[in-house]
């Protein structure tokens, strides 16, 4: 398919990754592995999972946007330093949007390529999305309104994103149209860079980049990088909490109880034949162990015929019992 974006296209190297990874079945890992002395948060599969939230969150973004349902894809994530993510960018008109990431310090930056906004404006008016034959030198306060919209999407579906890994909240800072005066972060310091490809007519996509600084991620390096996370984490699933009490609710467990205990020397034990007696006393109550710990206490007495036992008290535990 003929990909209309303007960013370059640039192939991974794998020449930093460690031994087993860089073939065709870890191509995702090796894409965050890329440069492994730049990358010191891990394998950052949490974060790869949310950015996929994140794709299919962001279609409802440009739905209205563009007049009709776009495919959002989350490509693999890469890590670069800042510099050299700058290199690549167009030498022409840009979209830089600056947003604070509280609690933590640093700023996000969202990048908007010029010619995916001209066709937002374009489609937006019923147009056909057609490339403009000449790049404009600035942005039109119509297609700054189209920015500002799509830019405000973008963090309500962030923020909503990553509330299930952290409380982390997305907030506009600044804007910026010129990549070389970008001052928010150093030329070498490490960037992650989430690309997210959007494909909303036949042979055609764009793409928009979400860019964190690593360090500024640090604090949540052993999130970011879990490879099994909880989506819920803002509340319980009813019906999978239902599912768990139910599925609980059918474990089984043994039940016993001790009618006597009584204590026979070993000499007589030796001596012991069929037909001999050992006298018991039964106590007011016997207990009824669960995994042989006391549940109850309770009396013998019969029931339908059977023997069995009336429960007349259950034991309580402390915190400190049941974790023994």
């Amino acid at each position: 398919m003929e990909n209309a974006s303007i960013f370059d296209q640039t192939d991974v190297s794998f020449d930093d990754a460690p031994d087993g990874v860089g073939g065709a079945g870890d191509a995702r890992h090796a894409a965050v592995l890329g440069n492994g002395k730049l990358n010191t948060l891990g394998d950052l599969h949490a974060l790869q999972q949310m950015c996929d939230r994140q794709a299919r969150r962001m279609r409802d973004v440009f739905e209205p946007l563009l007049r009709r349902q776009p495919k959002v894809v989350a490509e693999p994530l890469r890590v670069e330093r800042f510099d050299d993510y700058l290199t690549r960018l167009p030498g022409g008109l840009v979209s830089l949007t600056m947003l604070d990431m509280n609690p933590l310090a640093g700023q996000a930056m969202v990048v908007l390529e010029a010619s995916f906004a001209l066709r937002m404006v374009d489609l937006y008016f019923g147009g056909t999305g057609g490339e403009a034959l000449v790049p404009p030198a600035e942005f039109t306060p119509t297609e700054d309104a189209i920015i500002r919209r799509t830019v405000n999407g973008i963090v309500e579906k962030l923020t909503q994103s990553w509330s299930e890994l952290a409380e982390v909240s997305f907030q506009f800072a600044s804007t910026e149209t010129n990549p070389r005066l970008l001052s928010h972060l150093d030329d070498g310091e490490p960037v992650i860079i989430t690309r997210f490809d959007v494909s909303y007519a036949e042979n055609r996509s764009s793409s928009i980049d979400i860019v964190y600084p690593l360090n500024a991620l640090k604090p949540l390096a052993s999130v970011l990088s879990a490879k099994v996370h909880n989506h819920k984490r803002g509340g319980v699933d009813p019906m999978w909490h239902g599912s768990l009490i139910r599925a609980v609710m059918n474990v089984v467990f043994p039940v016993r109880s001790v009618l006597c205990e009584p204590v026979v020397p070993l000499s007589r034990l030796m001596n012991l034949k069929p037909g001999d007696v050992i006298p018991i006393d039964l106590g007011p109550e016997i207990p009824l162990l669960v995994s042989s710990n006391r549940f109850a206490l309770g009396t013998v007495g019969q029931a339908n015929g059977k023997t069995a036992i009336r429960l007349d008290r259950i034991e309580q535990h402390d915190d400190e019992d049941r974790d023994q």
